[in-house]
């Protein structure tokens, strides 16, 4: 009698010819087509904002003033999108604030994907006492507003773009967790993984090698959605005076600058609004197409 051998899962997950598949659905689905489009220029526009926020040769683009023509309609001046009460290049500060999102949202990802696939896949795959527990701190940490955590943390740490990263990383990881811990739970009663264990794979080794790998398409879903998240939440942030401050070019400062003159220079505070609105609209369509290509049974009919 022969035992089948438990094959790695991420072969199983995503052969060549299932990620072609994927491809192939990712570019029959229109509205998750329009988010790649958009989703791509947002990384553009991020990794130039952020090599000219790194580049001190580069830094005038977004911190030159320009007295003589400020408050300066868009394509007037020599600037494309008008400048602001300062004279500085509305253009190149959107650009910068697109980085500074950029980095944020990667960051927060990269945190809540870290220890939410570890605490998840874990506690998922382990069950029993083990499960228990992390089940009973993911409550308690997902159960805290958000707001909420980012005013402790901003009164800790004070503000600035560090304290944003914490205070969105410390709950975005819970309902990551959550997510994972659940497929761990599925993936674990799978013939493969039963005959893993009939081959006595260590734990360690069959949650790394077969439980994290077969929850890429969930992890880049979740990714879309929490970069979005934090996108919103670092504006919102620093619209209220608690994430970036002046003068460092985030998207929601620039809203914030921008009110003060709205009913004379709209475009000051439209714009970037609009920029954040392309930014989260193009990353959850993008998101909901991965979800459609990653689960069958969620397809639109």
């Amino acid at each position: 009698m022969t035992v089948a051998v438990a094959t790695p899962s991420f072969e199983l997950a995503l052969p060549e010819q299932r990620l072609r598949d994927s491809l192939g659905l990712l570019a029959k689905n229109k509205l998750a087509l329009i988010g790649a489009v958009i989703g791509i220029l947002f990384v553009i526009v991020g990794v130039v904002g952020l090599v000219v926020l790194w580049t001190p040769g580069l830094q005038h683009l977004y911190k030159q003033q320009d007295l003589l023509h400020s408050l300066a309609p868009p394509f007037t001046a020599g600037h494309l999108l008008g400048t602001d009460n300062f004279g500085e290049d509305v253009a190149w500060r959107i650009v910068a604030g697109v980085g500074i999102s950029l980095g944020i949202g990667l960051a927060v990802a990269g945190l809540s994907v870290i220890f939410g696939l570890v605490v998840g896949a874990t506690a998922g795959f382990l069950g029993g006492k083990v499960d228990a527990l992390a089940r009973a701190v993911l409550d308690l940490v997902w159960g805290f507003p958000l707001l909420l955590v980012a005013v402790i943390v901003v009164g800790v740490m004070g503000p600035g773009l560090p304290a944003v990263i914490v205070a969105v990383a410390l709950v975005n990881w819970a309902g990551f967790a959550r997510i994972i811990r659940a497929e761990a739970i599925s993936i674990r009663q799978q013939e493969f993984m039963e005959a893993a264990r009939a081959l006595g794979v260590p734990r360690h080794v069959a949650i790394a090698r077969h439980v994290i790998p077969n929850t890429i398409g969930s992890t880049l879903v979740m990714t879309t959605y929490y970069i979005a998240q934090t996108v919103i939440v670092e504006a919102g942030l620093s619209f209220v005076g608690l994430g970036a401050q002046f003068p460092t070019p985030s998207l929601g400062q620039l809203i914030y600058n921008g009110t003060s003159y709205m009913y004379n220079d709209v475009w000051l505070p439209v714009i970037p609004g609009i920029v954040i609105t392309l930014i989260v609209l193009g990353l959850n369509t993008l998101g909901d197409g991965l979800r459609d290509i990653f689960d069958p049974r969620s397809r639109r009919s």
